[in-house]
């Protein structure tokens, strides 16, 4: 019996959903425990591509149980698309694999239109939100103002709660940006009838999860974003709405600490971010176009095209230390193949000082220049290879290179995005 959690050690993108597909082959349970639909987890089984945008990764294991958390905030027509997708392709059969918390904060019509008029108006200056309305709906759940998914199970609840709501939301919207208002009818019964179709799967996952616990079974909690897009420990303020760390687990599934084993950190073997921000290993030169093109950096959610550079232990270092990283999954290892030198940031110069942690004052990181060390590359296409003393000496060198750094042992290797292309050092479970 075991309990881990799956986060991602950079500012996402990192992998995280073909790692989870792979570990819930020993899972029973998958937990998805904080953010919303603006994150998607990318996964390929025999060909076929499968985005997930809320529902956990292991929903293509029909044994395997998907939670959706209390620290979530769920957009139920979305929820509702994804739902019907994984339906059509003769997936989710039972409605018993998948449940909500019944605490979830609810994304609302007037999130998601306030998160698109905000950025609009910040110009020059606006973060790089995907307009989803994540932002917003963490903002009204942080002063009380939140619709959670319990207050749709009575509708007289719902629509005094509604009515309070767009009241003040419909002034400001219409003086500030000079926007229609919202119908409380509308959304009203639009999200009423959502419910009935929603209900089926709502259930307190915290008392599930604990019951899960009692009976001995694995379970897996699954982040989403990275370490460097937590709200408290990003890059603040570009990050996301919610705690992506470790930490973000307990609260966002309802759990204590004690309960957790093992907390495994993925990374891509270079470094990649989507948005604005400060990124200091970032590559705007052809070897960052190269690692664009070969690596396929396109956000699964935004579409964007990802911003790449070299590997950063700083970053890294960072992600062990606030996540208590207990081992580190290297993902997309096959892209570096090719390179005849790779570099590995392993401190910054600022201002003429080297540091090897992040400064938290954005003006400071901006100014940080990174320090590289250089490693000897290697032409052999991984993706065929079974075991680590198959592996080239350039691999083994990177490798040995980031557990030292970082005193965490590897635990696994991925060598491209199709299940089976992987080598497991250690399994968690």
């Amino acid at each position: 019996m075991s309990r881990v959690i799956i986060v991602g050690t950079q500012w996402g993108d990192e992998g995280k959903g073909k790692i989870v597909d792979l570990l819930t082959e020993n899972a029973d349970v998958v937990v998805r425990f904080q953010g919303g639909n603006n994150a998607g987890h990318t996964l390929v089984v025999n060909g076929e591509k499968t985005v997930l945008h809320l529902i956990p990764s292991g929903i293509l294991r029909p044994e395997v149980e998907c939670v959706i958390g209390n620290g979530v905030v769920l957009d139920p027509e979305v929820f509702l698309k994804e739902v019907e997708g994984l339906k059509a392709r003769g997936l989710l059969k039972q409605k018993s694999q998948l449940v909500v918390s019944d605490q979830a904060h609810l994304i609302m019509p007037y999130h998601r239109r306030l998160d698109v008029l905000r950025e609009e108006r910040k110009g020059r200056n606006k973060i790089g939100t995907t307009g989803r309305g994540i932002g917003p709906a963490y903002e009204d759940k942080m002063a009380r103002k939140g619709i959670r998914m319990c207050d749709l199970e009575s509708p007289k609840v719902f629509r005094e709660k509604l009515e309070a709501l767009l009241e003040r939301r419909n002034e400001r919207l219409m003086k500030m940006f000079q926007t229609r208002p919202f119908d409380v009818d509308e959304i009203y019964h639009s999200y009423l009838d959502m419910y009935t179709d929603i209900k089926p799967y709502v259930a307190n996952t915290s008392i599930l999860i604990h019951k899960r616990i009692r009976e001995g079974k694995n379970i897996l909690f699954e982040g989403a974003q990275g370490t460097s897009l937590d709200v408290d420990h990003g890059t603040y303020p570009f990050v996301t709405s919610s705690n992506t760390v470790a930490g973000g687990a307990l609260t966002g599934a309802g759990i204590g600490p004690t309960f957790i084993d093992e907390v495994i950190g993925v990374t891509k073997a270079y470094t990649t971010r989507v948005g604005m921000g400060p990124f200091p290993t970032e590559l705007n030169d052809q070897t960052g176009k190269q690692l664009q093109t070969k690596g396929h950096e396109v956000g699964s959610t935004t579409g964007r095209t990802r911003r790449c550079g070299w590997l950063d232990l700083v970053v890294l270092r960072h992600a062990v230390r606030v996540n208590g990283l207990t081992g580190l999954v290297i993902t997309k290892l096959d892209v570096l193949s090719g390179f005849k030198t790779i570099k590995i940031a392993t401190h910054y110069t600022l201002d003429g000082k080297v540091i090897d942690e992040l400064p938290c004052n954005l003006e400071q990181l901006d100014r940080c220049q990174p320090v590289y060390d250089e490693c000897p590359g290697w032409s052999e296409e991984l993706t065929p290879l079974k075991n680590m003393n198959q592996m080239p000496d350039g691999v083994k060198n990177f490798v040995k290179k980031i557990e030292e750094a970082l005193q965490i042992p590897v635990i696994l290797l991925s060598l491209g995005p199709e299940r089976g292309q992987e080598i497991i050092l250690k399994n968690p479970f």
